[in-house]
This record gives structure tokens, sequence and C-alpha cells, in this order.
């Protein structure tokens, strides 16, 4: 990001002149919207002479810039599990970075209110949302790719430029929107990948407030790093020493009691194979969780469905 709110690198002309919009055109056309030759002067893609622009730059199919992911083993940038680059037009790299964090995005099952409910590790709308402030606000005079770094308990992403002139972070958490590249960002919004201006970080910090947790983000002068929390992590590190994760035997027992009044512990034993101690985790977690109670103490107890209020 360009230390001046003037200058735009993306209003300057593109030291290529000969580009082509494959991509970009079959997005326009497939939202029914008109991106013939004579619309390029009115999306800034070319200037008053008829010169190509840096933004015809960034979103032709010969962009020179990309987003490179990666996905590592644990918590820290030793193992490699697999990485990625995107390249092409930058709304084309939007499109396969979301896709592919969306296959890495796993699907973890809860017991609410005697029911299974599905929740991803990561709020779907703020990985979009961290993505497209990524691709909108960084610094295109700098030749770096975005980079997105995917841990067991994180999603860190980083794009190069720090905060406009004038703009601190509290703006940023306040709603206040002041793109680098305002063109760039016009098209977004005309494409319908931007709801509208400035309330895409305040949704974020609500969706995580759901989950008792925070997105961080930390600037320096000539970067932006969002970092995005595992929401099920915890949960997991929780679990790792109960069996098959205990879903599908929580899922088990609860059928068991819809049909019987009541179960022991020593009937879970019986019932998974598992030792006296496993059988007290996954009750733990269906009480913990108030979906069923202990009733009774010592070789007395037993545990049953906790009744809706």
């Amino acid at each position: 990001m360009i230390k001046t709110n003037h200058d735009s690198f993306e209003e300057e002309i593109a030291s290529n002149q000969n580009f082509h919009f494959n991509y970009l055109k079959n997005v326009f056309q497939n939202k029914d919207l008109d991106f013939s030759e004579t619309k390029y002067k009115t999306l800034n893609l070319l200037n008053e002479d008829n010169y190509y622009t840096n933004l015809a730059l960034l979103l032709a199919d010969e962009c020179p810039f990309s987003i490179k992911c990666a996905i590592f083993e644990g918590n820290n940038k030793i193992t490699f599990k697999d990485r990625k680059e995107f390249k092409g037009s930058l709304i084309k790299q939007l499109e396969d970075a979301l896709e592919y964090l969306n296959l890495v995005n796993r699907i973890s099952g809860k017991i609410v209110n005697f029911k299974r409910v599905d929740i991803r590790d990561y709020p779907e709308y703020a990985i979009r949302e961290t993505i497209l402030n990524a691709i909108i606000h960084r610094n295109y005079n700098f030749s770096g790719s975005i980079l997105i770094s995917v841990f067991d308990n994180r999603i860190e992403v980083v794009s190069l430029g720090g905060l406009m002139l004038g703009i601190t972070i509290e703006d940023i958490l306040s709603g206040v929107s002041q793109p680098r590249n305002k063109n760039l960002a016009n098209i977004f919004y005309r494409l319908k990948y931007v709801e509208s201006y400035g309330t895409g970080i305040g949704r974020m910090l609500d969706i995580y407030e759901e989950f008792n947790l925070k997105p961080e983000f930390r600037i320096s002068n000539n970067s932006f790093k969002v970092i995005l929390p595992n929401v099920n992590y915890k949960e997991k590190e929780e679990n790792k020493d109960s069996f098959l994760n205990g879903n599908d035997q929580k899922e088990e027992i609860i059928e068991y009691l819809k049909t019987n009044d009541k179960i022991k512990r020593e009937t879970l034993d019986k019932m998974f194979n598992v030792s006296s101690a496993r059988s007290k985790v996954i009750l733990s977690q269906l009480i913990k969780e108030k979906v069923i109670e202990k009733i009774g103490k010592g070789k007395n107890t037993y545990y049953v469905l906790k009744k809706a209020k």
C-alpha cells in the first residue's frame, strides 16, 4: 500500500499494452453485465488517451502478481503439507484461492439440543473478506505475492502495504473505508464480490464473537497481516484422546437413550469395547454439552437424556 493518497498505481499507464481479458469478460457475462470495449474507459481500464492503465494489468489474464498458499503440519512453518500458487486475473486468483481454502476448511460436528450441528474450522465469510481485503488494499508497487499460511490452529494472510496515510487500525475496526485502489474496489463492488464498503471487518468480528474468539490484525509500515483462529481447534485438542473423536459414539449414545430410559458406564464399555476411562471421557463431554445428566452415585450411577426446559 502506498504511503500517500495520490499517485495511485492503478491509474498509471501500464508498461505492457498487450492484454487479454478472457476471464474477466466471462465473469461479467455470467453476472449479466456489459464488458464491451466501449466500457473500458468507464471501468478505468483505459485512460483518456486510450492507453491501458495498471488496473487493466491487474485484471488481465497476464497479471504478473500472484497469491501463494501453503499448508503446514502443526502450528509452525517447519513441515509443508501442500502449497499452491494462483495466477492470472485478480478475479481468477480470488476464486481459485477461495475454492482451495474451502477444501481445507474442515467440518466438525457438535451435538446441540440433541441435534448434530456442523461447524467449519473457519467462518467462510471471514476467509472471503480477508482475501478480498488483501487483494483490494495491497500495494502493487511491490512485486511480492499475497501469502496465505494455513496451520492447525489458524490461517494467516499477509499482503504488502501498511495503512493509508491518516488511517489507523481503530478507524478500520470502526468501519472507516479508504481503499488504496479505489477503481479496483469499484470493479469488485460491481461484480458483487463486495457487499458494501466498510462493513466487512465489523461483520467478521461479530461472527467470531459467537465463538468467544477474535481475529488479529498486525500492521507494519509495509505489510498487513490478518490471523483467523480455527474455531474448532480448542475442542479438537480437548478431544484428542477420546475414541474416534467421540462424535460417532455420542450419536450412538443419544440414539440408545431415545429408546432406553437410562444407560450405565459399564454398558458403554461393552458397546464400544473400550476402557472405563474412555467411556467416562465421552460421558463427561455429553454432560458438558448439556445433552445428558448424571443420576445417582457409585455403583448406582446412570445417565439419562437431559430434559429440555
